[in-house]
């Protein structure tokens, strides 16, 4: 699963090479990047970069000047955004848009000469040829520049980056003497913030490097923080999230270490686990006495690998449920190379449904077998792949047909095989008649009462940017936007902000629209003009974020007595079924005829109707609210903390709401079992 450049091999502070020293400032290599004549020597004007010409250290305050005086010979759009970059702030944060602006700029060579530059001044201290003072190898207006032109070739992806960073990072992280200072702190920090905006794989591992040698106490913790916010910002970038290392692995995704006279191994599959044998190969229920007692610190060291596998599991699985929106996908050679045959990609692809172009415009989906080599279809025949050179990408419900989806999730049921991610039984949405009449916009969602703190939390968590509403001036209204993986597209959801009410702060959903990108930004268009794939998946985290937030799904929210949102909460609570709801119902269906309650429930419409001993209970497949018949009385449970199916039932995919109705299911049909005295005074009540 690795592309683009080799992990480069880590250089130890001792083994920093000593750059060749030549006469030519910064204003010299500007006049190279923009491809003006060198107003000084004429090898300087065939220079590309400071590695290739050579450079010396620049003295205090020059970096700053020389990007000022970069930047002032630029286009007007691009000084625009460089201005929005440097002036950070809180509320008007710098976009994407800016960043690629500068970086697809003559700053690109800039950003290549200063790094190399600082490297050479952090190699002069170590070597003792400027004097060491701690945090002074930089001032706070060259950490600045230098952090712009880390952030530019992380996004540029740039080649030379991996090994400069191996040369740059340790030397500023560890002070030549035995201090436990660092040459510059703050230049550390500022690599590790630019690569939780823009990271790669390289620059997670070189960073990684430098905490294992870093002296200083305070900073491990926090470059654990920042490596922890790098692996959740790499599944945005599907591009480079695949270059993720092995760890060690074998082809068969099992790790193995002899650890004494025993041997543990670690197994990918749905989760990474860690299992104790003997040497003849007998498995052990737990981690062996001896090994507890002699190995202490490789213990450790492999329940640390295993944090680790499971981080890069959890990147690879967000980063593959961002590659369902790659229309052209990839070349089968390079899949089967990169992620069919990688250890820790494996048991992921294996669980997803690809397509392969057999023909042009003709799609033929399968789940990979004998790492992508063959696969089988949804009817469970297999079939051999196509050449190396034909296109393959994930499957999408929205582009097959009900017949296909309803075939694909027959197969996997019948399998018992989870996937990652919602696949199969994931949810579609497609124009309606009422969203072709507004043209622009859909108000599908609009009208929801949700608690904004939940909300805005579910906003970070799928990558969806808003500002914080509350009761200040401006705070009343805003918007939320996600841009979809390859920056053509982003979705936007309109929400307003509403007063409180029984302390809790709520918000209101309006219109969802969509925006293309153009050369001139970001433009408005028309939904019939949305890709299918790109409209199902915003209007699914909409959906999202409405199925969970919205006071409909609270069960205690009846009881507050008189309330203006009372008659919302009913509608919503037992109205017409979503997307989500419907797959709901379909996975029920399959799977409530193998449960021992199958002959005590039923699917009617809106919900699934449980018969009990004493009652007969109508569960909405939505916000899983209960109503009792025969006069529709409301039942309040309270789900517990452990949110069980029951029977340990296998559920397709992971969903809360589908193990709150099966586990409200389970308890109602044998409800003659109840003990809870505040659910049988309800039921009772209402008898």
């Amino acid at each position: 699963m690795t592309t683009g450049p080799p992990a480069p091999r880590r250089a130890g502070i001792l083994s920093l090479r000593r750059a060749k020293i030549t006469r030519m400032s910064l204003r010299t290599l500007i006049s190279v990047h923009l491809g003006e004549p060198s107003p000084e020597s004429g090898s300087a004007s065939k220079a590309g970069s400071a590695s290739e010409a050579g450079v010396e250290p620049a003295p205090p305050g020059e970096v700053a000047a020389a990007e000022d005086a970069l930047i002032a010979r630029l286009d007007g759009t691009t000084r625009k955004s460089f201005e929005v970059i440097r002036a950070g702030l809180y509320n008007a944060p710098p976009s994407g848009d800016d960043w690629e602006r500068l970086a697809d700029s003559a700053y690109a060579g800039f950003a290549r000469t200063v790094l190399e530059i600082a490297a050479v001044r952090a190699a002069a201290i170590q070597a003792g040829d400027i004097p060491y003072a701690a945090d002074k190898a930089f001032a706070a207006d060259e950490v600045a520049v230098l952090g712009r032109a880390v952030r530019v070739a992380l996004l540029r992806d740039e080649t030379w980056l991996p090994e400069l960073l191996d040369r740059l990072l340790p030397a500023v992280a560890v002070a030549p003497t035995p201090a436990r200072t660092l040459p510059s702190q703050a230049l550390v920090f500022e690599v590790a913030r630019s690569a939780q905006e823009f990271p790669t794989p390289e620059a997670a591992a070189a960073l990684r490097a430098v905490r294992g040698i870093v002296r200083h106490a305070g900073v491990p913790k926090q470059l654990d923080r920042n490596l922890k916010r790098i692996d959740a910002a790499l599944a945005d970038r599907t591009e480079v999230a695949f270059r993720l290392p092995d760890l060690g692995f074998g082809p068969d995704g099992v790790y193995r270490s002899v650890v004494g006279e025993h041997e543990a191994r670690i197994t990918i599959g749905e989760d990474a686990t860690l299992t104790w044998h003997r040497l003849d190969g007998q498995g052990l229920r737990g981690v062996p006495a001896a090994v507890r007692r002699d190995h202490p610190a490789r213990l450790k060291e492999l329940r640390e690998l295993v944090k680790r596998a499971r981080a890069h599991l959890t990147t690879l699985t967000r980063a593959l449920e961002g590659a369902l929106l790659a229309e052209p996908g990839q070349t089968y050679g390079r899949w089967r190379a990169e992620q069919a045959a990688h250890p820790l990609g494996r048991p992921l692809t294996e669980r997803l449904i690809w397509e392969v172009e057999v023909a042009p415009g003709e799609w033929r989906a399968g789940l990979p077998v004998e790492d992508g080599r063959r696969f089988i279809d949804a009817a469970g025949e297999p079939w051999a792949a196509v050449g190396e050179d034909a296109a393959i990408r994930l499957w999408h419900p929205v582009r097959a047909t009900p017949g296909e989806i309803r075939a694909w999730r027959d197969q996997l049921t019948e399998r018992h095989l989870r996937q990652p991610f919602k696949q199969a039984f994931r949810e579609i949405y497609v124009l309606t008649p009422a969203e072709r009449e507004t043209r622009v916009y859909s108000n599908r969602f609009a009208a929801h009462i949700l608690r904004y703190r939940r909300l805005y939390g579910l906003f970070k968590a799928r990558s969806w940017q808003a500002g914080m509403l509350g009761p200040w001036d401006g705070g009343y209204e805003g918007e939320a936007t996600r841009v979809l993986p390859g920056r053509r597209w982003r979705g936007r959801l309109f929400v307003e902000y509403v007063d409180p009410a029984w302390q809790d702060e709520l918000a209101s959903t309006d219109q969802v629209r969509f925006e293309r990108r153009t050369d001139d930004g970001w433009r408005e268009a028309a939904l019939e003009d949305v890709p299918p794939t790109v409209f199902s998946e915003v209007m699914r985290d909409v959906d999202l974020f409405v199925g969970v937030t919205s006071i409909a799904a609270d069960p205690e929210w009846t009881d507050r007595g008189e309330d203006r949102y009372r008659d919302y909460w009913h509608r919503a609570g037992f109205g017409d079924l979503s997307a989500s709801a419907e797959v709901r119902r379909d996975a029920l269906a399959r799977l409530l005829p193998r449960t021992r309650i199958a002959d005590r429930v039923e699917l009617s419409g809106r919900f699934l109707r449980v018969r009990g001993s004493r009652r007969t209970y109508k569960i909405h497949l939505g916000s899983a609210n209960i109503l009792m018949e025969p006069d529709d009385a409301y039942l309040c449970i309270v789900p517990s903390s452990r949110g069980a199916a029951g029977d340990g039932l296998f559920l397709p995919f992971e969903d809360e709401r589908l193990s709150l109705i099966l586990s409200k299911a389970f308890l109602l049909a044998d409800d003659a079992d109840i003990t809870d005295p505040d659910i049988l005074r309800q039921i009772e009540r209402s008898a």
